[in-house]
């Protein structure tokens, strides 16, 4: 059994600013750290692994300095690393991304077939969700997203039977192998890194793939060129200095603070009754 993890390399969030005049993100001073919905997946990836036996790949496209995050995949139990990394990515949105992944994908699979491919649900720095399912589609992969459990693997048949989270509930989903995972936050809890594995982290040459050795011969799919879309502006929300306002209701029962509150709403803005009744008719 064969498994490709994609991770990215993102900056701490805690520590992240906008520049006052710019409007861009100061990446400057700011740490980076494996993104982490990513562990999620790498964790249960590698659980695969201990329970099934074989390959644990991880794969990322970023600068040179993603090589740190890789190496810290190798620690926790990965068995190989790989950077795609190359000035003509630079700018890429989540359709580049997810081509250039699903490319190196491809070119990895020349030298072992590949059964899994996890991700984590979305980056931190993002928040689009759109580079596991963009992958998935370029390699004509099931895709199960959301994932909070994995029920059974049976790889004789090639089978495998997940838990999927939705919003009216929980769906239990069997689908045929090879297929893309994102897991959910909180499925699980990323193991410490052994001092073996530490070790040999530390001296883990970490594979780097420029476009060419990523197979793709196509520059206009990638980097700016391959990115339709368009950032106008990112900005910090202004805080809220305005003190929170008490407001006393007849009784603590649930309908007089019902009706308290959708008062008080439809008095400071009066427009708000008319546009809701036109939009019930």
């Amino acid at each position: 059994m064969h498994i490709v993890v994609c991770i990215k390399q993102v900056p701490d969030s805690a520590q992240i600013r906008v520049h006052p005049v710019t409007n861009t993100i100061m990446r400057q001073g700011v740490p980076a750290i494996v993104n982490p919905y990513d562990l999620f997946s790498l964790e249960e990836a590698l659980r695969l692994k201990d329970k099934h036996g074989g390959r644990v790949t991880v794969i990322s496209m970023g600068p040179p300095q993603a090589e740190g995050a890789l190496k810290k995949c190798i620690a926790f139990g990965a068995d190989a690393a790989i950077l795609v990394t190359d000035r003509a990515f630079a700018g890429a949105d989540t359709l580049a991304t997810s081509f250039a992944l699903a490319s190196a994908i491809q070119q990895i699979e020349k030298d072992m077939k590949v059964d899994m491919v996890f991700a984590g649900k979305q980056t931190i720095d993002g928040d689009t969700a759109q580079v596991g399912p963009g992958i998935a589609k370029r390699l004509n992969m099931q895709l199960l997203t959301y994932v909070s459990q994995i029920d059974t693997l049976d790889m004789s048949k090639g089978e495998i039977q997940v838990q999927r989270r939705a919003e009216g509930g929980v769906q239990v989903l069997q689908t045929k192998l090879p297929c893309l995972i994102t897991m959910l936050e909180g499925t699980n809890e990323m193991r410490f890194a052994t001092m073996e594995n530490m070790f040999r982290a530390a001296r883990y040459p970490v594979n780097f793939w420029n476009k060419d050795t990523a197979g793709i011969e196509d520059v206009s799919k990638i980097g700016l060129k391959g990115s339709p879309t368009l950032v106008s502006k990112v900005f910090a929300p202004q805080p809220n200095t305005k003190p929170a306002e008490i407001i006393d209701t007849e009784s603590h029962e649930p309908r007089d603070i019902s009706l308290t509150l959708i008062n008080k709403l439809f008095t400071q803005h009066p427009k708000l009754c008319d546009s809701i009744v036109k939009q019930a008719a």
